[in-house]
């Protein structure tokens, strides 16, 4: 495959994925832009509300988008590869149903709104796998198999209610599901059943949705995502988001690769003291390429 059908192959697919995600808002929404979402129903009707966790918010939230997902996959000629294990990269493999060389690395990510901007997420590790291209180590292909590498992500809304007392599941049954109307305020075990009138009353725990798909590499910023494991940071800005401004994007793929590559191994001397390279300026300095300096992207404080 020549360098020319790889662009053009990655093209297609990045203006395919963003066409989907511009409807995936009206989806997952009510007209009001609350969640469609509203609990759990049991075969009594009962329904229970979700609790604001965040991880548990990502996980529903990824199965309600997931058959979107597959028709999307099957529209534009591709197949869907689900990663074998919880903890392998990337959460969906898309493989070209026409040509196998062809692989899309996808992986869902979701966060919340801040008065900052977002919080924060991660883009992957930056460990075994992504150091070593050719291996198989927690990855469903070895990395230098995908053409590219996206994030496909979801950026909601906590809606202003009490999130404290939503740890407790709220139990209510809908009179428009009911083939018989139960007693309002019965309970199920200590908790009390409430009765309303349709689903749309319940109070959704997330709203006003803002979908993006972006390259890794183009949002990814120069720090961790987190402290304890080796994962790539991303910008915490939603224009930055939305429009692939992170502090590579007029570096390139390349500087990003051997940055996040050496992250943590290579050390420069400062100050008389020899240190971790944790920052892109000081690893531009330590590779004698301080004439890029400006081309650093620097984190947008607004969102």
């Amino acid at each position: 495959m020549t360098a020319m059908d790889k662009e053009r192959y990655k093209a297609d697919f990045k203006s395919g994925l963003e066409r989907f995600t511009n409807k995936l808002e009206k989806y997952v929404s009510t007209d009001n832009g609350d969640w469609s979402v509203k609990g759990f129903i049991d075969v009594y009707k009962n329904i229970y509300t979700i609790s604001s966790d965040t991880k548990i918010v990502s996980k529903i939230l990824e199965i309600h988008i997931f058959p979107q997902i597959l028709q999307f996959a099957d529209e534009i000629g591709y197949k869907i590869l689900l990663t074998e294990h919880q903890n392998y990269y990337p959460d969906l493999t898309f493989i070209n149903k026409h040509n196998e060389e062809v692989k899309f690395a996808v992986d869902l990510k979701t966060t919340y709104r801040k008065k900052s901007g977002i919080s924060s997420f991660t883009l992957g590790s930056h460990g075994s796998y992504f150091k070593e291209r050719d291996k198989k180590k927690n990855i469903q292909f070895p990395y230098n198999q995908y053409l590219g590498h996206y994030c496909l992500g979801v950026i909601y809304t906590r809606t202003d209610i009490d999130l404290d007392a939503l740890s407790d599941t709220e139990i209510y049954q809908v009179q428009e599901l009911q083939e018989e109307y139960e007693l309002p305020n019965r309970k199920i075990g200590e908790r009390e059943v409430t009765s309303v009138k349709d689903l749309k009353s319940i109070t959704s725990v997330i709203k006003d949705f803002d979908f993006f798909v972006a390259e890794k590499w183009k949002i990814a910023s120069d720090k961790q995502g987190s402290g304890n494991t080796a994962n790539i940071g991303s910008t915490l800005s939603i224009e930055d988001l939305r429009n692939e401004n992170g502090v590579f994007s007029q570096l390139g793929e390349e500087w990003f690769d051997e940055y996040w590559i050496n992250f943590g191994a290579a050390t420069m001397v400062k100050n008389g003291k020899t240190t971790k390279i944790t920052n892109l300026k000081d690893f531009l300095e330590f590779k004698g390429r301080t004439d890029l300096w400006d081309k650093i992207v620097t984190r947008n404080s607004k969102s």
